[in-house]
């Protein structure tokens, strides 16, 4: 995150001043307050501050819940105040880390999804099969859109033991 700040103009009506000193929509953002008071006063407007927003905090599900359990009750200050005794035994970094998803928001890390290529297999037409459960089976079949192909570590464990033998390939989202 930039420690530089962007300065903009805009009138009493919400309107900005842009780079052809027009007033609209679009605006023309500087690093140099010095000037954009300059041509606030010129134009009549006021400088506005850009500020850059700070970037959610990745947490677990369980550190969600924590987090979340503190907004809902409203201990955002007991929470700040005595977060190493809300989260006693965690390392300092896990703290700083839950204290900035407190004040800046966050974000809930999804499990990792892994397809199982079943080697070997192939479909009469030479497709690739993998490793698919419905209905409780577990069976193979193509890549196909809608099929429970991406699993979990936790569903795995649930395979038959040839299946959780396999090699598996992590499923990231540029892969759905």
């Amino acid at each position: 995150m930039s420690e530089e700040k962007l300065y903009a103009v805009k009138n009493d009506e919400g309107e900005w001043l842009n780079q052809y000193c027009f007033w609209g929509t679009e605006t023309w953002a500087t690093s140099d307050k010095d000037d954009r008071e300059k041509v606030a006063k010129r134009y009549g407007g006021h400088v506005v501050a850009f500020v850059e927003e700070p970037e959610k905090v990745v947490v677990s599900p369980e550190e969600a819940k924590l987090v979340k359990n503190c907004l809902w009750t409203n201990l955002q200050d007991a929470f700040l105040n005595n977060i190493n005794l809300l989260f006693r035994g965690r390392r300092p970094e896990d703290v700083t880390r839950l204290k900035s998803a407190l004040t800046n928001g966050y974000t809930v890390a999804k499990d990792k999804r892994y397809l199982v290529g079943l080697d070997g297999l192939v479909t009469t037409d030479g497709a690739k099969q993998y490793l698919t459960k419905k209905d409780g089976k577990w069976f193979a079949c193509r890549r196909m859109p809608g099929m429970h192909q991406d699993f979990t570590d936790d569903e795995l464990k649930t395979a038959p033991k040839w299946a959780q033998q396999l090699d598996r390939e992590e499923v990231t989202d540029d892969d759905d």
